[in-house]
């Protein structure tokens, strides 16, 4: 199997299957003499991990992070920071129940990746999903940990704003709510109808998808390239790669179909520090590739998770059509913890223009 690599001067690896003996990324490209602790990684990974609500999956991994290369104690700060070598970061996996996949491994999820792991290797790992599956996630988490120590300036957060048909309420948006309730929404009268509703769809064993708003702010003007190497082109590729996201936009994405050129346009003035300021931003901070200074804005859709209890119907390897229900630990609406994973490819992105903006224009 390729393509386990992205980015270009800050390029990222992962490794490992969800029932292997654990998972974990190769940074390579980050700039030496950065500060950086296993700390700085354990608090986003602590975000993601699983089991933290009855609204996610109970398989209980402590998600603790190891760093086997790529840093040393720095003697003249007493501060350990990157040494410019490729930072290897391990996260072993504790809790897989593979016997819990022993009925389905010759038979093909439907809205999974069975059938096409199959058709492509001959071969796929039932137990979990293997690469498919989102444990996968938790090493981008890492890798998107250290890619803000490389654009310290830079802030970048994300928050579910849709389960199911249920939105939040946009003039109610509180940033500090996300980190107080187990949905990362950022409207605190939403979290009543969200429990609600998740409640009815994981007793009944089903599931819902979700929509992930992530913002990153700080970005200055023109970090991207105007033909091939669009940021915004850039940052859909990397949001799309989420194991489970259908679909992604920037700034206003689809709604401006609807919109007029005038209603559109997010027109300019000059700003009290003397320099332009947009008036409005429906162009999610991205102009013809290039970042324009206004927070970046990106928004993906991620599907209902397909492992789930009620049954359906597929066939088996060897063609036979049966009925499949899947048994096990899994998210009843795996679009929650997207918000951590959404903020890490974001950054892993930014990170990357940064460095190659730098290497152009100094």
């Amino acid at each position: 199997m390729s393509h386990n690599t992205f980015g270009h001067l800050f390029r990222v690896t992962t490794y490992g299957e969800s029932h292997g003996a654990g998972i974990g990324c190769v940074i390579d490209g980050c700039p030496p003499r950065i500060p950086l602790d296993v700390a700085d990684i354990q608090a986003d990974l602590d975000r993601r991990r699983p089991g933290t609500s009855r609204f996610t999956t109970q398989r209980r991994e402590p998600d603790e992070a190891r760093i086997l290369s790529g840093i040393m104690l720095d003697e003249r700060s007493g501060v350990q920071v990157t040494t410019g070598t490729p930072i290897a970061i391990h996260i072993e996996n504790v809790d897989q129940r593979s016997k819990d996949y022993g009925e389905i491994k010759d038979r093909y999820r439907p809205g999974h990746a069975d059938f096409t792991y199959d058709a492509k290797y001959g071969i796929r790992d039932y137990r979990g999903g293997g690469r498919s599956s989102a444990r996968e996630t938790a090493a981008r988490v890492a890798a998107g940990a250290v890619a803000r120590k490389v654009i310290p300036g830079v802030t970048i957060r994300a928050a579910l704003v849709k389960m199911g048909k249920l939105a939040i309420d946009r003039t109610r948006w509180d940033w500090s709510e996300v980190a107080r309730n187990p949905f990362f929404t950022p409207d605190a009268d939403a979290v009543g109808r969200f429990t609600h509703y998740l409640d009815a769809i994981r007793k009944a064993g089903s599931s819902v998808g979700a929509v992930i708003e992530v913002v990153a702010e700080g970005v200055p003007a023109g970090w991207g390239a105007p033909i091939y190497g669009k940021l915004d082109a850039e940052i859909a590729s990397a949001l799309m790669g989420i194991n489970a996201v259908k679909g992604v936009e920037i700034g206003d994405g689809f709604a401006t179909a609807e919109l007029t050129g005038e209603e559109n346009a997010d027109e300019i003035r000059m700003g009290n520090d003397g320099r332009p300021r947009f008036l409005s931003n429906h162009a999610g901070g991205v102009l013809g590739g290039i970042s324009t200074g206004q927070p970046v804005v990106a928004r993906l859709a991620v599907k209902p998770t397909s492992s789930i209890l009620a049954p359906r119907q597929t066939v088996t390897r060897e063609g036979e059509e049966v009925d499949i229900v899947t048994k096990g630990r899994h998210d009843p609406c795996v679009g929650i913890r997207a918000a951590p994973v959404a903020e890490a490819m974001l950054a892993c992105v930014l990170a990357d223009a940064f460095l190659r903006h730098r290497g152009q224009v100094g």
